[in-house]
């Protein structure tokens, strides 16, 4: 195959696209409970439940 007839790919931006933090959480189970946190750029916010989905 001739390579001088292949196309090049498009030359691509040296400036990556902007990214955004969407939101950042964490589980934690401790002492019989489970911890949520999550956090986003509105704010924090958390559950404490027993363990085991018991409500």
């Amino acid at each position: 195959m001739d390579r001088r007839h292949l196309r090049m790919p498009a030359a691509q931006s040296s400036t990556p696209p902007e990214r955004r933090l969407i939101a950042v959480g964490t589980t934690r189970r401790c002492g019989g409970r489970t911890i949520t946190v999550r956090a986003t750029p509105v704010g924090v916010t958390g559950t404490i439940r027993l363990a085991g989905g018991a409500r």
